[in-house]
């Protein structure tokens, strides 16, 4: 017969709330990376849209020209906004959740706490008991032992 176990071993609820800080700053720097990536392929494939037109319009007047590319920059300009706003709604909800997971460990390690302070208090007090019931029997043999001894004199 074997002694191991056939369950497999539980995570304690600290690291399940640390497992889970992780999934949550994971998963949001991911996306927050993903969204970077597409802002900075968007951007890119805005600039080559800007030198196609560029090239086209170039046979056109400069007016229509400085048009073009404002516009472009102007979208660049937009994407870049976006993906930074994005990104910094992003990290003030990892900052929120983090804080809230914090405050939930603080809570739970108070509770812990303040369960094995009265625990230890209650511990404290049965063992006076016992010790003053103990102290009382003993000084009550001893009377008993003193007396049979004087009276065996």
């Amino acid at each position: 017969m074997s002694d191991n176990a056939t369950k497999p071993n539980e995570k304690g609820f600290f690291e399940k709330v640390k497992e889970t800080i992780e999934e949550f700053w994971d998963s949001t720097k991911d996306k927050a990376e993903e969204l970077k990536d597409k802002a900075e392929d968007q951007i890119d494939a805005l600039k080559e849209k800007a030198t196609d037109k560029k090239a086209a319009i170039a046979k056109k007047t400069t007016v229509a020209k400085k048009a073009v590319v404002k516009k472009a920059d102007s979208a660049a300009t937009k994407v870049k906004t976006a993906a930074t706003e994005v990104k910094a709604k992003a990290d003030a909800k990892v900052k929120d959740e983090k804080a809230a997971v914090k405050k939930t460990v603080a809570n739970v390690k108070a509770k812990v706490s303040a369960k094995a302070k009265e625990a230890s208090d209650t511990a404290k007090a049965k063992v006076t008991d016992a010790k003053k019931a103990v102290a009382a029997k003993t000084a009550k043999a001893a009377t008993t032992v003193k007396k049979k001894a004087d009276s065996a004199k």
